[in-house]
């Protein structure tokens, strides 16, 4: 009977991570088409989004320690816990980067254009669909696609070397532009941070599913 009740607590607690994960999935999309549409309101309008996201941290964090204190499980069960219990900082953590880029959105909208930043449109399209994958990963308990999106950080920190030496030379070259420079490295940052993140998700999946941690050594357990 226990057991019963505690699967159906665990279904619960999963319903409501997934639910905060797509809120989150959809403020990091709103942030970026805020600075692509120069759109100040749209970016504002993420400020509620994030105390949403924030009570739901909470909530999900209470709810799981609870199911720890009560039923005290073992084994799969009480991995779960442990990694919703992290993931869920994790997804709070990645819609305070989206406030951020907000933030740079705002700023954004008021200044004259710089060019395309072509590493910054590449580097969105990166990290939103490692935030995707990590998501649907622990969605299907799937530590195979967990494991892809963990082999593509490397190429979003990578991107993000290029835009702050694209930016650093513009700065250079038109002081003019110093106030877009620094906005759009402040999103590129965020963005790296966000991929970040993604790739934690991923490595929470595969000790969920897995029981291995490769979390600081992913290179010599996915061999």
């Amino acid at each position: 009977m226990d057991q019963r009740h505690l699967d159906v607590e665990l279904q619960r607690l999963n319903e409501k991570l997934q639910a905060m994960a797509f809120k989150v999935q959809a403020m990091l999309g709103r942030s970026m088409e805020a600075i692509r549409r120069k759109d100040a309101a749209m970016a504002k309008s993420l400020f509620a989004l994030d105390k949403e996201v924030d009570q739901l941290e909470i909530d999900i964090e209470e709810d799981a320690v609870a199911l720890i204190a009560r039923h005290q499980p073992a084994a799969g069960d009480l991995r779960f816990l442990i990694g919703v219990i992290k993931i869920n900082n994790d997804l709070e953590r990645i819609g305070d980067h989206g406030v951020n880029i907000a933030q740079a959105g705002i700023t954004l909208a008021g200044l004259p254009d710089i060019g395309p930043i072509d590493a910054i449109v590449r580097m969105n399209e990166l990290a939103a669909g490692m935030l995707s994958d990590s998501i649907q990963s622990f969605v299907g308990r799937d530590p195979v696609t967990a494991r892809q999106v963990c082999e593509r950080d490397d190429e979003v920190d990578g991107l993000n070397d290029q835009v702050l030496n694209e930016l650093s030379r513009s700065m250079s070259n038109r002081p003019e532009t110093i106030d877009q420079a620094v906005s759009f490295i402040l999103v590129s940052r965020n963005l790296e941070r966000i991929a970040d993140l993604a790739t934690n998700i991923s490595e929470e999946t595969i000790y969920i599913c897995q029981a291995k941690v490769i979390k600081h050594r992913f290179g010599q357990q996915a061999e």
